[in-house]
């Protein structure tokens, strides 16, 4: 199943993408998570409404070698989460897994540990349909208007760096805002992005609302498959959850999902103009960057 992998998570992150039987099923088991876990592939086709094979297919949809597999990744994500809640509490360490007396190559370790796993995790539940779909709403779209706070910004701001580079217009307000006025002023010709590790910042919230109401294209990047921000977005890219909420504040880890969500978003629309951005890279190189170097 993969270190830490929480299946409900994963099955949350691929639903909207999903046929519409094989959507039933995950409904089905994301609102009661304990009962597959007693159930063979006959009752819980059943309970679910769906046939046998829509449970074969959901499985091999997820990943997973078979039903044993799905019933034992439902079972862990429950003993996962129950322990989560046990643990919850007042604060046990100062910076994500790092403790009283950790000694610095203890802390390098540990932060190194967990920004390794963050990467694997959101390279693991990236959902490539959506990415396929987010380079679509790129192409469709003249501007690219990002919404986001704090350290989210770090994203943003490699984001702005990419697609300027490959010749498209991009727009990053650093007042919170100034994002929520612009999203106020878009059109379809827009896409706004919202970037948050929580999904719950409400100015970013707003804007995302704010720019669909008005029928602008909106992509979110988030690490919460049930935020709000989620259901203000036609795309949604999810990053892996990191230890980083109440008084501890974003990690580092929550960072790199994000930035390889924006590099991969790059990437793939880079591929395929990719003539075309070969020549913006090119003239920004030998007009800009270049000049810049002694």
């Amino acid at each position: 199943m993969g270190e830490s992998l929480d299946l409900h998570q994963l099955i949350a992150a691929k639903l909207p993408y999903l046929s519409p039987a094989l959507r039933q099923l995950g409904e089905y088991m994301l609102s009661t998570p304990a009962a597959p876990q007693t159930m063979t592939i006959s009752e819980l086709a059943s309970a679910a409404g769906v046939a046998n094979s829509t449970v074969s297919r959901f499985t091999r949809k997820l990943g997973l070698d078979g039903y044993y597999a799905l019933r034992l990744g439902i079972a862990e994500a429950e003993f996962v989460r129950r322990a989560q809640r046990r643990a919850a509490g007042p604060a046990t360490f100062v910076y994500e897994n790092v403790v009283r007396d950790d000694d610095a190559a203890t802390v390098l370790d540990k932060l190194s540990r967990s920004s390794r796993h963050a990467l694997a995790e959101t390279t693991r539940q990236l959902d490539v349909d959506a990415l396929e779909q987010a380079v679509g709403l790129v192409e469709r779209t003249s501007t690219l208007i990002f919404a986001c706070m704090g350290s989210s910004s770090i994203a943003a701001e490699n984001a702005v760096g990419r697609f300027t580079r490959a010749g498209r217009t991009c727009v990053l307000e650093r007042d919170q805002a100034l994002q929520t006025m612009t999203a106020m002023t878009v059109g379809p010709a827009d896409l706004v992005i919202g970037i948050s590790d929580s999904g719950h910042t409400t100015l970013v919230v707003e804007a995302l609302r704010l720019a669909r109401e008005r029928g602008a294209p909106t992509l979110a990047i988030t690490s919460r498959p049930d935020a709000p921000l989620r259901a203000h977005a036609d795309v949604c890219l999810l990053t892996a959850q990191a230890p980083g909420e109440g008084v501890y504040g974003e990690t580092v880890t929550a960072k790199w999902g994000q930035l390889l969500v924006i590099d991969a978003l790059y990437a793939a629309y880079a591929a395929r103009h990719f003539d075309e951005t070969v020549g913006y890279l090119k003239a920004s190189f030998s007009t800009v960057i270049q000049r810049s170097r002694s």
